[in-house]
């Protein structure tokens, strides 16, 4: 059920078998936020249709990874900078996370788009799998320009991931620097396409610069309310707060969660600091929380449920790591300082884990 189209080196990767052992709707959300001193925080949302079992780790510096191909092993190289994350399943590579120099990297789904190179003998010891990418990034890399100026030496391989399915998992990227800069990657007929990211926002299927460009639609939405009107000797005015923002699309759908997510990151005011920054984020990120049930769809005789499954926060300045998961939705973090960045293993801990409610009866006087 895999339809592949060839053209010269590169395979197009139409993922009609992922959909087939997978639900087609997924939904990850990512945004950026700038403080009123200066400092960068971003987060994202994480949500692939089904139970993806996570781990945050901490990967020391010296550690040695190989790349993935379907002929074999790939890229062979050891991590330059340590870096605390996320990890999906038992493999052992940083799909959202930050490094000790502040750099940040984010994995999300891109269905219908995203094609990876055919691997030949010639390019196979470059190789990555689409889930070990940003692991690649995350521990080799300070600034963009770093990753901008090394991506001709690797290549994305449409390796399967039997966790991820029957088809090479469709995915794209986007990296931050710790000043705030952004970058998007995304594999399209076996290249590796880039843009600059100025609102730091994110989503999934169509490409980037479309999703930029359908900005343009919405341009006349205002956090000011509407002002009252006069037809004649009659005076309208709006129900309430928030009439500027009639028009902005709800749905759980990329598009109107970039649009949202562009809206809301850019609109809301700005906090203090890093640390408040941190929890403006998680305030934000709620708005493209999804319960279980509300997007779901029937494959055969299985209904597939999109949800939330973890909502992460990074924070470059203090190289701390903030998640919540949807069965507990108390926030945790990692500080990366706090490890041995020259250790020789990986320090790991399951993110899984029920919600207690906090009794405080006895603090009432």
């Amino acid at each position: 059920m895999l339809k592949v189209t060839k053209s010269g080196m590169t395979l197009l990767i139409i993922t009609v078998s992922w959909l087939l052992s997978f639900s087609t709707v997924e939904a990850c959300t990512g945004i950026k936020l700038i403080q009123k001193d200066g400092s960068i925080i971003h987060g994202r949302t994480l949500e692939f249709g089904v139970v993806v079992d996570t781990s945050v780790v901490v990967i020391p510096r010296g550690f040695e990874f190989k790349g993935t191909t379907p002929k074999g092993p790939g890229l062979a190289y050891k991590a330059k900078y340590a870096s605390v994350g996320s990890i999906a399943f038992d493999d052992m590579a940083i799909m959202d996370g930050i490094n000790e120099k502040g750099l940040s990297v984010g994995t999300f789904y891109f269905p219908g788009f995203a094609g990876y190179s055919e691997i030949t003998s010639e390019n196979q010891s470059k190789g990555l799998s689409p889930v070990e990418f940003s692991n690649w990034i995350v521990t080799q890399f300070e600034t963009i320009d770093e990753v901008k100026n090394s991506l001709n030496s690797v290549v994305i391989a449409p390796t399967v991931t039997k966790e991820w399915g029957s088809a090479p998992a469709p995915f794209h990227y986007i990296v931050f620097e710790k000043n705030g800069r952004s970058l998007v990657i995304e594999p399209i007929d076996g290249k590796l396409m880039t843009y600059e990211n100025p609102l730091g926002v994110f989503t999934n299927s169509p490409t980037f610069d479309w999703h930029m460009e359908n900005l343009r639609n919405y341009i006349n939405l205002t956090v000011a309310n509407i002002k009252p009107v006069k037809i004649g000797k009659l005076e309208l005015a709006p129900f309430g707060q928030g009439s500027g923002m009639v028009g902005m699309p709800g749905d759980f759908t990329p598009p109107s969660r970039f649009v949202r997510a562009a809206i809301f990151s850019t609109s809301a005011l700005p906090s203090n600091n890093a640390n408040e920054g941190v929890f403006q984020a998680f305030h934000i990120l709620n708005q493209f929380d999804i319960p279980v049930g509300v997007a779901r769809e029937k494959i055969d005789d299985t209904i597939y449920s999109d949800y939330t499954l973890v909502t992460c926060v990074r924070d470059p300045q203090s190289l701390k790591y903030y998640f919540r998961t949807y069965e507990d939705q108390n926030i945790k973090f990692v500080d990366l300082n706090k490890f041995d960045l020259n250790a020789k293993t990986i320090k790991r801990a399951n993110t899984t884990g029920k919600e207690k409610a906090i009794d405080i009866s006895s603090k009432l006087n």
